[in-house]
């Protein structure tokens, strides 16, 4: 039986679908052209998790201090929304703007990223140029070129990816070019524009130019939509309506352009917050630092004092060691008790604390000794000599003694008016 024409070219159809569905099984996304490599399905299944569409817009945000790239995709309700935060491989410079050629600064600002600006022939892997200098920079006479993100990790003035990042990010750019996004925004910010950090950076010479970048940085956190960016009278302004016939011109002064009500109320509410909330970081900053100046200030007073009494005791203990003699005890006279060991030790520290050195004594010294009674008989020798020798025992304890008194009265004296001194100078008078 004959097939119709039509049969058979039905199954023609068929077999050529079936011919085509396996070459492109057998192609492998490895040997596709890096810059056409699909997105992976992890972040397709995320997209998709975030009520977003694979071909919606995207906007980049970057972060120099932190060394992070983030790229916002907006959702079905028209918001932008967080998809990805990437590393930051290498950026050039230090905290400001580029402006001029070889200075060797990534750009800060904000940038426009058409599809012209995609470079898939890129010698760092893939590259998407920034667009620097636009027309604020232009206005203020900066120059640089070939200002890019791009891989290899290596940055002479750009910001520099791993290869396996920049391939995610420019196929983000290429699917929302695909979805109709005419272009994509960049803004470069120095580090994040949160209250702690305006203050930690208040007195850096870029504060100015900063707080002008802040300004877009909160239309973007209040909004989370793509703020529309416009130059004038060498700045920029956002979201700004200029009157009927007349535009905003970088090196002009503005227009009397106005902002919608509620994006302005929204952006001046933020920033009156955090501006509170800087003034009050700087003033618990100075209270700190004046704290600590005055801890050191009163350290080096203390010391000073301490010091000076020290030199003091040093000089005067010299005259202090020298004591008259106490009276001879006679033969038949019990020699004066000795002072209490607790007088002792109290004179000993005294003169401890005053910082007069007090050398420790031997263990044979400070025991007790015992003085014999007059008529007790020596072991050898002549009676009357070791009777006399034996009556010097107590005289010299008791020169001692008069000796440690006198010196605790003294000391205890200077390290009274020691403490006096030093307790003027501490936090709590």
């Amino acid at each position: 039986m004959k097939l119709s024409r039509g049969i058979l070219s039905s199954w023609r159809g068929v077999l050529a679908a079936a011919v085509l569905g396996l070459v492109v099984a057998g192609c492998q996304v490895s040997d596709l052209p890096k810059h056409m490599k699909p997105l992976s399905p992890k972040l397709v299944a995320k997209i998709d998790r975030m009520n977003m569409t694979k071909t919606s817009p995207i906007l980049v945000r970057i972060f120099k201090e932190e060394s992070e790239l983030e790229v916002w995709k907006e959702t079905r309700e028209g918001k932008y929304a967080l998809l990805e935060t990437y590393e930051i491989c290498a950026w050039s410079g230090e905290l400001g703007p580029k402006k001029k050629e070889g200075d060797r600064q990534s750009p800060e600002g904000f940038y426009t990223i058409y599809p012209a600006q995609m470079n898939p022939k890129s010698s760092y892997h893939l590259a998407f140029n920034l667009g620097f200098p636009n027309a604020y920079d232009q206005s203020l006479g900066r120059t640089g070129s070939f200002l890019m993100v791009h891989g290899d990790c290596s940055s002479r003035g750009c910001y520099a990816m791993e290869d396996e990042q920049i391939e995610e990010i420019y196929a983000l750019g290429r699917e929302a070019f695909r979805g109709g996004q005419r272009a994509f925004q960049v803004q470069a910010f120095p580090f994040r524009m949160t209250p702690e950090n305006m203050a930690k950076h208040h007195d850096n010479p870029n504060m100015p130019f900063w707080s002008m970048l802040k300004e877009g940085y909160d239309h973007f956190e209040v909004t989370s939509q793509e703020p529309q960016v416009a130059v004038c009278g060498h700045r920029y302004v956002f979201n700004a309506e200029a009157p009927a016939g007349q535009s905003f011109r970088a090196s002009s002064a503005c227009p009397d352009y106005q902002v919608p009500q509620d994006i302005w109320f929204a952006v001046a509410s933020k920033q009156r917050r955090d501006n509170e909330l800087v003034q009050q970081i700087l003033a618990q900053k100075e209270r700190r630092e004046q704290r600590e100046e005055d801890w050191e200030a009163r350290k080096a007073r203390i010391a000073g004092i301490l010091g000076r009494d020290n030199d003091d005791a040093a000089a005067a203990s010299p005259a202090d060691a020298t004591a008259p003699a106490a009276p001879k005890a006679t033969g038949g006279e019990t020699a004066p008790a000795a002072a209490p060991a607790e007088d002792d030790d109290a004179a000993r520290m005294m003169l401890i604390a005053s910082g007069v050195p007090v050398p420790e004594p031997s263990p044979r010294e400070s025991s007790e000794r015992v003085v014999p009674a007059p008529g007790q008989q020596a072991e050898d020798g002549d009676e009357a000599a070791k009777s006399t020798a034996l009556a010097l025992v107590p005289e010299a304890a008791n020169g001692a003694i008069g000796l440690g008194r006198r010196a605790a009265s003294g000391t205890a004296e200077k390290v009274g008016d020691a403490f006096s001194r030093v307790n003027s100078v501490m936090p709590w008078k």
